[in-house]
């Protein structure tokens, strides 16, 4: 089996944001980075999707995700925030993880998997924890990598 999702090392990061704004401005810059989509568009379609509800996951996580022609698969990227920011969540935690994914415009089933493969990792306690505490973006990379290629086996 093949993974729902791909990431690349430029796509996580450890970020400095004071606010939610702050936090998707980051995840757009990011996606933009390793899918070569302006970075704009990608803010857009993320804030469009936020407007439905918050993605806001809970326990720390958010999953902001949109789907975007001209990409041919799902991407993901990681943003680990230096200090906890309020993402309005269902639980009202404030967020020090995000968890971010672009799909396809017609990858129906497929975003939705990799959604829910995004959520089992990230309900997943002793991993929420190391995440929080890998020292870098580069611990963080090879943390998500097993683990992607693990349940991708």
């Amino acid at each position: 089996m093949t993974a729902l999702f791909t990431i690349d090392p430029n796509a996580v990061r450890v970020i400095r944001a004071e606010n939610k704004q702050q936090i998707l401005a980051a995840l757009g810059d990011t996606f933009a980075t390793v899918t070569g989509i302006d970075p704009t568009h990608l803010l857009d379609r993320i804030e469009e999707r936020e407007r439905l509800g918050s993605t806001g996951f809970g326990r720390g996580v958010a999953i902001p995700h949109a789907r975007i022609d001209g990409l041919t698969k799902p991407v993901a990227a990681f943003l680990r925030l230096e200090k906890p920011v309020d993402f309005d969540s269902a639980d009202g935690m404030p967020v020090d993880c995000v968890f971010g994914l672009l799909s396809p415009e017609q990858a129906g089933a497929t975003h939705l998997q990799a959604l829910a493969a995004i959520s089992r990792l990230m309900r997943d306690d002793k991993m929420h924890e190391k995440l929080v505490s890998a020292p870098d973006a580069d611990a963080l990379y090879a943390l998500l990598v097993n683990v992607i290629d693990r349940d991708a086996a």
